[in-house]
């Protein structure tokens, strides 16, 4: 027997099944992350313009489609212009990734109500953690920021909104339209090529300026890879890009 031919024999056809194996994996990872990213939530043509357009999603699409009401609430935004408030002792800046509930019990001292607040990993830079308040202790109040200022790994000041929520009408509940609906009019006619989208999420658009009294309906925002976000109203589908909102 040739004993040479059949060691590479069984060289080449370990290297094939090795090769067979790779790609069933490759396949049964990209069939796995399509079904938690639920494509199929999105129409034909749709998909058609993403592949178009070379514009990918990695976050889930949302599927609930809750009843929420508008909300009015009183803003100055007056903190904007005012330099930050300096933290009494600094707080150890990894606890915004590892415990919120023990961030919040360490500054609920200084600032009120932090706990109803939800991080904005989207919206931080460096330097810079922002939160949003929350409505009914579940949806953010987007563009409505607290910002804690961070250096060499410490919390140490905080521009805290000066915000005061007054009601949510009860009267006013609607149905909010799906999130695959919005994802759509921004793919077809609103998103540049080579758009990533990083996050979906349903909340309430603040608006910024100062006035005794403020309505906010209930909003999708969609976050880009590029930092850029457009909001969609999820009553009326009006669309707020990055250039309307300048």
């Amino acid at each position: 027997m040739d004993w040479g031919r059949a060691k590479n024999v069984l060289i080449y056809a370990f290297l094939v099944l090795n090769l067979l194996l790779c790609y069933q994996l490759w396949m049964d990872l990209r069939d796995q992350a399509s079904a938690n990213l639920d494509f199929t939530s999105l129409s034909q043509a749709t998909q058609a313009v993403m592949e178009e357009k070379n514009i990918r999603i990695l976050c889930p699409i949302p599927a609930a489609t809750p009843q929420l009401p508008d909300l009015t609430y009183h803003y100055s935004g007056e903190e904007q212009n005012e330099p930050p408030v300096e933290l009494k002792e600094p707080i150890d800046s990894k606890l915004i990734y590892s415990s919120f509930t023990e961030l919040s019990t360490a500054l609920e001292g200084q600032i009120p109500d932090i706990s109803n607040y939800r991080f904005d990993a989207q919206e931080s830079e460096v330097g810079k953690f922002v939160l949003h308040p929350l409505v009914d202790k579940k949806w953010s109040l987007f563009r409505v920021r607290l910002e804690l200022i961070n250096s060499d790994q410490k919390i140490v000041a905080f521009r805290w909104p000066k915000i005061e929520m007054v009601t949510t009408r009860s009267d006013t509940d609607q149905k909010v339209l799906p999130a695959s609906q919005a994802l759509s009019s921004l793919i077809e006619k609103y998103f540049p090529a080579n758009s990533v989208v990083k996050e979906i999420e349903l909340g309430y658009y603040g608006e910024l300026f100062n006035s005794e009294s403020q309505v906010a309906s209930p909003m999708w925002r969609f976050m880009l890879e590029n930092g850029n976000a457009y909001y969609v109203d999820a009553i009326s589908a009006d669309i707020i890009s990055p250039k309307t909102t300048e």
